[in-house]
């Protein structure tokens, strides 16, 4: 009986070891949670995706500060987590500092291009391209030939959204009216509902009857009183015409699930480098389904449709914000 115990042991300890030689991926989500019905929803349901194909399991930390980024980091790193997929271009900085600590450690992130580090996989969108799409439907929707536009916190990724946008409306209507506001300068503005309700109202003061909201949480709040105040809405991100059916015109969809989903099932050997997703890459996008269906016209979606072929065939270009970080078909 003692040997059987002690094979026993020994057969557990093999097992356990065996297990810890699987390194499991990590997700750290960005400030607003991973219930944000927007950025940081779409990774989550990457990584489930990911977990039920292949029975894994990931470890995951919603942020509650700015201070914790650089702490999650070390955390995962050092209890061996890898890759370690991070979202937002604010775990710049901190990725620059940890990740030459753990060069046998695969970082990602998302939404962020520019850094020099070899063991980091940068995946980055053509977030100008879709919103161009959804900003022609905008203007196709529009009766009052004014459209509104909400971001979240005031950084050139969220005008890049915004710049695309106003370039697809006037490419539909060049003496349309675009009003744009953005929710805040901290990161407080990603979830905001409630100051999301109160610009939404102002905005259709303005004569806005169709707004895009590219805010994270706070769009929650944009869509509702877009819904309540019977105009249309845009979602971003993830697919959110399901939160008010009828009254959401459309979503522009960035595969942020993809590219969670494709590092994880990639784990260890995750390509590093930089990777930047358009629309040749369905990495950007519109959403259609049986929730907007009655809103979209065939007509509409041609038009789109046609423009979105010649975007990815070189023939039509979108302008980014980037380029001279400025757009000049919008004022914020």
């Amino acid at each position: 009986m003692t040997m059987m115990k002690t094979l026993l042991g020994a057969a557990a300890g093999l097992a356990l070891a065996a297990g810890a030689a699987l390194a499991e991926p990590a997700l750290i989500f960005d400030l607003g949670g991973k219930f944000d019905k927007s950025f940081n929803e779409a990774a989550f349901n990457g990584a489930e995706r990911w977990a039920k194909e292949t029975g894994g399991s990931f470890r995951e930390i919603e942020l509650q500060s700015e201070a914790q980024r650089e702490q999650a980091l070390r955390r995962f790193a050092e209890a061996g987590a890898n890759p370690i997929v991070t979202m937002g271009f604010a775990m710049a900085d901190p990725l620059s500092t940890v990740a030459p600590d753990y060069p046998d450690t695969k970082f990602v992130v998302i939404d962020v291009n520019w850094l020099d580090l070899p063991n980091v996989r940068q995946v980055a969108f053509a977030e100008h391209e879709g919103s161009y799409l959804v900003g022609m439907l905008a203007a196709m929707a529009s009766k009052s030939g004014t459209v509104g536009f909400i971001g979240g916190m005031d950084v050139p990724l969220i005008r890049h959204f915004g710049c695309g946008y106003s370039q697809g409306a006037k490419a539909v209507n060049p003496d349309i009216k675009i009003v744009a506001n953005m929710t805040g300068t901290t990161p407080a503005a990603w979830n905001d509902p409630v100051k999301g309700s109160e610009l939404t109202k102002a905005q259709i003061s303005q004569g806005a009857d169709v707004i895009y909201a590219a805010a994270g949480g706070t769009g929650v709040g944009v869509l509702q009183t877009a819904a309540d105040e019977g105009i249309l809405s845009i979602g971003v991100d993830s697919n959110q015409n399901h939160l008010h059916p009828g009254k959401v015109l459309t979503s522009m969809l960035k595969r942020v699930d993809v590219a969670v989903y494709d590092a994880m099932k990639a784990g260890e050997n995750v390509e590093t480098g930089v990777f930047t997703l358009g629309l040749k890459d369905d990495g950007v996008g519109y959403a259609m389904d049986e929730n907007n269906a009655s809103l979209i016209t065939d007509d509409m979606k041609a038009k789109v449709e046609e423009a979105k072929a010649k975007i990815i065939d070189g023939s039509l270009t979108v302008e980014s914000y980037y380029t001279n970080d400025s757009c000049p078909a919008l004022s914020f």
